[in-house]
């Protein structure tokens, strides 16, 4: 699923961890989109970076990072939580900055889930039929995370995005996902490129035409990150002008 070559249309890419290509890991844009609300939710909510591992890890095996209506008996939601089961209501569960946070919030009460493997931590939230599943995504959900998270620099890139009209702002997306509405600006390299990682992956629905930090820009038409004439510690931005009238 995510090792698929996107031949055209849009889609992301993350480099692996270990390097560029053929170990690259592709997504659809909207595998990537939950993908950035996971990292932002944990980002908020100020998790480890292995939290965000994780979750991207349980995301990817339970639903595919695909926001689901349904599933087995009542499980919906990006990790087949169950409303029978105290996660919430449906459109709790299937609403991904919610589910999301319930996610972290139960991974974070297990004891020693730092020190266990994915597979293990991830079960301990889960309760699956199937506990050792999660541990196949461990390399891609590494890889994702660490774009996601800032531990790599202009490690995701989005291209052959489809203009639309956004159905949300910039602004409400990041209050609801990151807490805060302050993007652009100086950041240390951390949150800089995590903040960049969220807005590529975002790119699609927000309509994000440019991203630029740390010495690397992302645009739409490229597709692809490219050395900046300055090496910055300020994230800017542009996006897409409406041009309805």
């Amino acid at each position: 699923m995510f090792r698929v070559v996107l031949k055209s249309g849009p889609g992301c890419v993350v480099t692996a961890v270990s390097g560029t290509g053929s170990g690259d890991y592709t997504l659809t844009t909207t595998q990537a989109d939950n993908a950035a609300t996971i990292a932002g939710v944990g980002m908020r909510m100020g998790v480890p970076d292995r939290a965000v591992s994780v979750a991207l890890a349980t995301a990817m095996q339970e639903s595919g990072l695909v926001n689901l209506a349904g599933g087995d008996r009542d499980s919906a939601g990006l990790f087949q939580q169950r409303p029978s089961e105290g996660w919430g209501t449906h459109g709790q569960v299937t609403d991904p900055v919610h589910a999301s946070m319930a996610f972290y919030e139960h991974l974070l009460r297990q004891p020693g889930w730092m020190t266990i493997s994915f597979t293990r931590a991830a079960q301990l939230v889960q309760h699956s039929a199937k506990p050792d599943a999660y541990a196949k995504w461990e390399p891609e959900a590494r890889a994702l995370a660490s774009a996601l998270t800032g531990e790599r620099a202009a490690a995701l890139s989005c291209h052959d995005l489809a203009a639309t009209t956004a159905a949300v702002t910039l602004r409400s997306t990041a209050l609801t996902e990151l807490g805060t509405t302050s993007i652009s600006g100086t950041h240390g390299r951390a949150r800089g490129w995590a903040l960049s990682g969220w807005l590529v992956a975002h790119a699609a629905r927000l309509r994000i035409e440019q991203v630029s930090f740390g010495g690397d820009t992302w645009t739409a038409s490229s597709g692809k990150w490219s050395p900046a004439s300055v090496a910055t510690d300020v994230l800017s931005l542009r996006e897409v002008a409406d041009s309805r009238s």
